[in-house]
């Protein structure tokens, strides 16, 4: 009878599981990177606390383009504050799916893969918080909507520690002639 206790809670044990990006390869409409971030795209986005509270804001204008395998996500951000901020990612589409990525503030390489309508990406960021810079995690999630829209949320810790989310709604200026 001890046994009916712990096999009924198997599920929710599984359930605590982080995903994985394979389990949207049948999810349409099917992301490709280079085609959805080339030209302009704008985004609008809010950085949570642990608790959920929003803590700022901020939209992004992104001007991107590819040569081959090899892509430009030029990044200007504007926060609620009336700060700016500059980033420019330099990808390299890899066999199957997979990405690379390096920015001035990004510790090492990130690391992507597409699967279906999702793209999981990972990478730590320097982040300058009080004076100081502090090496965030990311774990970065893109799922595709349909020929203009793409939702993103990030998960951000340092030491295993979550510390917060960052939402997004990324917008093509331009729609994508996705297959009917």
């Amino acid at each position: 009878m001890a046994v009916l206790p712990l096999a009924a809670s198997l599920p929710f044990v599984g359930g605590c599981a982080s995903p994985q990006v394979q389990q949207y390869a049948q999810e349409k409409p099917n992301l490709d990177l280079r085609t959805y971030f080339n030209g302009k795209v704008d985004a609008w986005g809010v950085f949570t606390d642990r608790s959920g509270q929003v803590v700022k804001r901020f939209t992004v204008e992104m001007d991107c383009s590819w040569q081959g395998d090899e892509g430009v996500l030029d990044e200007a951000f504007v926060y609620s504050d009336g700060t700016r901020q500059r980033r420019i990612w330099k990808l390299k589409a890899g066999p199957n799916g997979a990405y690379t990525g390096v920015a001035d503030d990004v510790v090492g390489q990130a690391q992507g893969q597409v699967s279906g309508n999702a793209f999981r990406w990972g990478y730590t960021l320097a982040l300058p918080v009080d004076g100081k810079v502090w090496e965030v995690d990311f774990d970065d999630w893109m799922y595709l909507m349909d020929e203009r829209v793409m939702l993103n949320k990030a998960t951000m810790s340092k030491w295993g520690i979550r510390l917060g989310e960052v939402t997004l709604s990324f917008t093509r200026r331009t729609p994508l002639a996705l297959p009917k």
